[in-house]
C-alpha cells in the first residue's frame, strides 16, 4: 500500500455526510484536504462543523458539470486522489427530477474522467457508485460485484453509467479510477429527506412528547444498512491498493423498514405499531424489494468489513441523533 504522508485529497460534494466522515478520516491520516461545493460562501458545511473539522478542509465553489470549472479546479490543487461523491442523493427525488439526476451524477463523472485524461495526471479516483445499480435482489442471494446490473430508478441509470464510465476509463486510457458500490450506509449525518433519519427523528420525537405520529410509506422493503463512517475507511482503502478495482461494500445482513421502525421505536421505550401510520403516497413509481450485498472481495483485498451491523446500528442512531 501507499504512504497517506502529505498527501493532497480532492473531495467533490464535500458538503454531505460521506464527504464530512472522508474529510475527518483524511485529516486524521495527515492529508491537505480540499472539497467542493456549488457555493461554497452560502454552504454552511453543518456536517463538516459537527465533526470538527470545517477549518481544515478548503473548499471551492465548482459546477461540476462544466468542463473549465472543473479543469480549472484540478489544475489549481493538483491532487493526488479524488473522490468524487457528488450529484442528485435521493433515489424517490430522482423520479421528478430525471434529469437532474443524469446530469449532476452521469455527466460529472465522465467531465471528470475526462479532464484527468486530457491533463494527463497520475490521479486517482474514486467513483461513488451505488447498490442501486443491481435492482432487485432475491431474499435468499446477495449482489457481488459480478452481479448484472438492473437499474429501476433514474438514480440507478445515472449511477450504473457513471460506474460504466469509470471501468472504459480505466480500460481504455490507463487512469487509477475505481467505484466503491456502497449499499446504504447511516449516521447521524444523514440529511431528512432519508427515511431512517425520519425514524430515527419521529421516535426521539414522540418519546420527548413532541408529537404522537409519524407518517411512512413502504415497511415491506428490505435493506443492507451499515455504519457510514466504516463506509468512507472503504473508499480510501480502494485508492491505497497497487491496481484499481471495483468493490461492493455492504454488511451482508437484509433487513425490512418495518424492523428498522420497530427497533427504533424499541430503543426509546415504545410500540411503534401505536404511533406509526402508512401513506401510500410515499410508496416509490418502482422500488426494491431487496437488497442485500456480499463484500466478500472487499474483505480479502482490502482488509475492509463492516463491523457495525444492524443490531449495533439502530440503536446508536437512536442514541447519537442530534437531540436524543
Amino acid at each position: 500500500m501507499m504512504s497517506a504522508h502529505m498527501k493532497r485529497a480532492l473531495i467533490l460534494g464535500v458538503s454531505g455526510q460521506d464527504g464530512a466522515y472522508l474529510s475527518r478520516l483524511l485529516v486524521e491520516k495527515g492529508y491537505e484536504v480540499h472539497g467542493t461545493s456549488r457555493d461554497a460562501e452560502l454552504q454552511p458545511f453543518r456536517s463538516l462543523h459537527q465533526l470538527n473539522v470545517r477549518d481544515h478542509v478548503r473548499t471551492h465553489s465548482t459546477s461540476l458539470r462544466d468542463f473549465r470549472e472543473v479543469l480549472q479546479l484540478v489544475t489549481n490543487v493538483r491532487p493526488d486522489e479524488i473522490y468524487n461523491l457528488a450529484g442528485q442523493t435521493s433515489v424517490g427525488l430522482s423520479f421528478s427530477q430525471p434529469i437532474e439526476a443524469i446530469e449532476s451524477i452521469a455527466q460529472s463523472m465522465l467531465i471528470l474522467l475526462e479532464v484527468v485524461r486530457y491533463m494527463k495526471l497520475p490521479v486517482r479516483i474514486y467513483n461513488a457508485s451505488s447498490s442501486e445499480v443491481f435492482g432487485e435482489t432475491a431474499p435468499d442471494t446477495s449482489s457481488s460485484e459480478t452481479t448484472p446490473f438492473m437499474p429501476r430508478s433514474p438514480y440507478a441509470t445515472a449511477k450504473a453509467t457513471a460506474h460504466w464510465a469509470t471501468a472504459n476509463y480505466r480500460e481504455a486510457y490507463g487512469i487509477f479510477a475505481c467505484s466503491g458500490i456502497l449499499f446504504n450506509h447511516e449516521s447521524p449525518l444523514r440529511s431528512d429527506r432519508f427515511v431512517t433519519k425520519k425514524i430515527v427523528q419521529g421516535a426521539i420525537d414522540i418519546a420527548a412528547g413532541h408529537r404522537d405520529r409519524l407518517t411512512l410509506g413502504d415497511l415491506g422493503v428490505a435493506r443492507d444498512w451499515g455504519y457510514a463512517p466504516e463506509y468512507v475507511d472503504a473508499m480510501w482503502r480502494m485508492l491505497q491498493q497497487d491496481r484499481a478495482d471495483d468493490y461492493v461494500i455492504a454488511t451482508g445482513e437484509s433487513h425490512t423498514v418495518e424492523e428498522f421502525v420497530a427497533a427504533a421505536f424499541a430503543e426509546v421505550g415504545l410500540d411503534w405499531k401505536k404511533h406509526v401510520d402508512i401513506d401510500k403516497s410515499l410508496f416509490r413509481p418502482t422500488d426494491i424489494r431487496c437488497s442485500r450485498g456480499d463484500a466478500s472481495k472487499a474483505k480479502r483485498d482490502l482488509g475492509w468489513e463492516a463491523a457495525t451491523k444492524f443490531g449495533e446500528l439502530v440503536p446508536l442512531l437512536v442514541r447519537t441523533a442530534p437531540g436524543a
